[in-house]
């Protein structure tokens, strides 16, 4: 149906003086300080605002092109909403994708893992930044347009990389439940290496001490547990007694971080833990259970405030020394000890070997003495002679 003008007229603009103009549906004239004529339009397309300049009448440009023009976006987004989901009549904003996608993956065994720091990173950084941005319009360009913005306030590049990370995580499950065709391409920035920090025998044995008197009954069994296993943060408050089994020295972990995995540990700490759980009355639930009767999750979020009181207890720095410290520790403990890779790997639970290389740490004593096994292959007296060419048949001595 063709659009009716009672403003937009043609005496109405031929009628316009330096600086006037006149705005009928969505269709701008104004007429500037040179006598020329200006067309634009500025509407509004499934949620998306659309200003754009069509051009001058001394370019041959008219009323009638600025209508086309706008006819074609509208066409053309109808076009798009052929591929939306049935029920659904707009493309969804980044911000109603973001909200449905944390109610979805709230209760998801796999997807809703570190479901606290996803959810500040999308309502605190990624929301905020994308508000009203229709979701299929996500560009790589979009992307990096965040990671400079937050690199211009000061903003680590390992935290902007987490940031990614969740956004990365969003995309793809929107990909999936068909809410976008592609996820756009998500560069990360690159981070300088930190040099690993392990603790030495005494400092384990003051931290653990220390853990024993503090004010939390459990902070020793976390410690304990992370030095004698080489275990993550989350995969410790994770651990239910009837996953333990005594008899083979194993952990049966549900939810790594590598999926699903049996994680051994040494004889003392299976002892140690099967005196605890006899203690308590043989419990089948968490080791770390909520403190809460009404917590969202059965069990702990973090043990850092009371690792971080220990640490300073033990007269330690707890800038340097955090939980993660323990499983850096007992790996290139396992590491010097001669452990081959493809064993410490079954231990620690990383993915692949170049996972377990990059967080391992091998210290030049470790290597100087690695070297050394290879002076087997010199006899101990070795004395280089000076060999003549041998005489060939037939020849005569010099």
């Amino acid at each position: 149906m063709a659009l009716k003008f009672t403003r937009l007229t043609r005496p109405a603009v031929r009628a316009l003086k330096s600086g006037e103009r006149i705005n009928e549906h969505g269709i701008v004239a104004e007429r500037q300080s040179n006598g020329d004529c200006r067309y634009s339009i500025n509407i509004m397309v499934d949620r998306q605002r659309i200003h754009r300049a069509i051009g001058r009448e001394s370019e041959g440009v008219t009323r009638e092109q600025a209508e086309r023009t706008i006819e074609s976006i509208r066409t053309k987004s109808r076009e798009d909403r052929l591929d939306l989901p049935s029920g659904r009549k707009t493309h969804r904003t980044f911000l109603e994708a973001a909200e449905e996608y944390l109610a979805r993956i709230e209760h998801h065994p796999k997807h809703g893992r570190n479901l606290l720091r996803k959810t500040q990173h999308l309502r605190k950084r990624l929301i905020p930044h994308f508000t009203g941005q229709q979701l299929s319009r996500l560009t790589e360009l979009s992307v990096s347009k965040y990671m400079k913005d937050r690199l211009d306030r000061g903003v680590a590049i390992a935290t902007i990389n987490r940031e990614l990370s969740t956004l990365s995580h969003f995309l793809t499950r929107c990909t999936e439940w068909g809410w976008i065709k592609t996820k756009p391409r998500i560069d990360k920035g690159q981070e300088a290496r930190k040099q690993i920090v392990v603790l030495v025998t005494a400092q384990k044995h003051a931290l653990l001490d220390a853990a024993v008197a503090d004010q939390d009954p459990v902070t020793w069994l976390f410690c304990t547990i992370a030095m004698g296993t080489a275990m993550r943060h989350s995969e410790i408050l994770q651990m239910q007694w009837q996953e333990i089994d005594f008899a083979q020295n194993r952990i049966y972990l549900a939810k790594a971080k590598a999926g699903q995995r049996e994680q051994p540990m040494p004889p003392r700490l299976a002892a140690r833990l099967k005196s605890e759980w006899e203690q308590l009355g043989q419990p089948a639930s968490y080791l770390f259970p909520a403190k809460k009767k009404n917590a969202k999750q059965p069990h702990r979020q973090t043990m850092a405030k009371q690792f971080r009181r220990s640490v300073v207890r033990a007269g330690l720095d707890p800038e340097k020394v955090t939980p993660h410290i323990l499983r850096h520790t007992a790996i290139t403990e396992l590491v010097t000890a001669g452990v081959d890779l493809p064993t410490i790997q079954k231990i620690s639970g990383h993915k692949t070997l170049a996972m377990v290389l990059r967080y391992t740490q091998l210290s030049d004593d470790h290597i100087d003495k690695s070297v050394a096994k290879l002076d087997g292959v010199f006899p101990d007296l070795v004395t280089p002679k000076l060999h003549k060419a041998s005489t060939t048949i037939g020849s005569k001595a010099a």
